[in-house]
């Protein structure tokens, strides 16, 4: 994907905080900086990002960062600082936008499809140049009068699936399926048709539930291909799913002290989470704010060490799945 026309393959990434981050390729072949991309209203884009607050809290969606200023604790979001008032709890969270680059209103420039956490796909026209770009407000993709929704994590694609000529839209979801929405359009206004399952649901392994051996999870991105040669494309499919490690050999004097450590741990996980995730009072003293700030530190660093102690009862993967077309029918079906 050239997005910036100048010959050379340009690298497209969304976040997990909402941002989206363009890379471009050099004539050395090296990569600049990663710059953020914007609307043509300068504001970064960041789709169901910004600033929500509440009296109970201060909610932060996108590329923010918790600092120490002082004695108090701050966010920096795109060069503001932000303070809770008395009696806020201050939270940075994401949309985990996923984000792919198409010429969707066939104008000669790159759009930009857009995936979120909540499973809907949106389109940021370029109104701008295939180099100068101006990217609109956001709108939702429909399917008919309806907005197209799947189950979470949406991660679009465009691919001509059907080999009509046109693109159509592959989505992935937060339960590792994968659906088609062919393009039953013409050129420059694409016209989207019902979800056609491609891949079911996966297992990620929550909880109790986690395999010994490497299974399809969940979060499907996908990308297409024509893997084998036979003129098909076929699909690659990324997820996220968990493992349970080979377990490793420890002396009795090891379990006893594992034994410790998940009671002690217990002990600091209750007292930790009502103070880092109820709102605190409203009438909490500045003293207490930032007494109880120092505790919440305090308390993340012991948990982490004695997590890092205690052998993994999951491992987290990211695993790479190869689906391979079936061959046409004589019929070329």
């Amino acid at each position: 994907m050239d997005l910036d026309q100048d010959g050379n393959v340009d690298l497209l990434s969304g976040s997990w905080p909402g941002e989206l981050f363009f890379f471009a390729r050099q004539p050395d072949l090296s990569w600049a900086a990663p710059e953020m991309l914007k609307h043509a209203d300068g504001e970064f884009i960041c789709i169901g990002g910004g600033i929500e607050e509440t009296p109970e809290q201060l909610l932060i969606t996108g590329h923010g960062e918790f600092v120490q200023e002082g004695t108090a604790m701050v966010v920096k979001y795109h060069g503001r600082t932000l303070r809770a008032k008395p009696g806020q709890s201050m939270a940075i969270t994401g949309t985990a936008a996923a984000v792919f680059a198409i010429d969707w209103d066939a104008d000669g420039d790159h759009d930009l499809l857009v995936g979120d956490i909540a499973g809907d796909v949106w389109l940021v026209r370029n109104e701008g140049s295939a180099s100068e770009w101006k990217f609109a407000a956001a709108e939702p993709l429909k399917v008919g009068e309806s907005q197209l929704h799947v189950a979470g994590d949406a991660g679009p694609h465009c691919a001509d699936w059907d080999g009509d000529g046109d693109f159509d839209l592959l989505v992935g979801d937060g339960e590792g399926a994968v659906s088609l929405f062919r393009n039953d359009g013409a050129k420059g206004a694409p016209k989207l048709a019902p979800a056609v399952p491609l891949v079911a649901p996966g297992n990620p392994g929550w909880g109790d539930d986690v395999p010994s051996e490497p299974t399809r999870g969940a979060r499907a991105k996908v990308c297409t291909a024509d893997w084998n040669g036979d003129g098909q494309l076929d699909l690659l499919l990324g997820d996220y799913g968990n493992v349970k490690p080979k377990p490793l050999p420890v002396t009795p004097e090891q379990a006893k002290r594992h034994l410790e450590l998940r009671a002690e741990l217990a002990k600091l996980e209750a007292e930790f989470a009502p103070i880092a995730y109820n709102p605190p009072a409203a009438d909490e003293s500045e003293p207490a704010r930032v007494a109880r700030e120092k505790r919440i530190i305090e308390l993340q660093g012991k948990i982490l060490q004695i997590r890092s102690e205690l052998p993994k009862e999951s491992e987290s993967h990211g695993w790479v799945w190869l689906f391979l077309r079936a061959p046409k029918s004589a019929k070329g079906e």
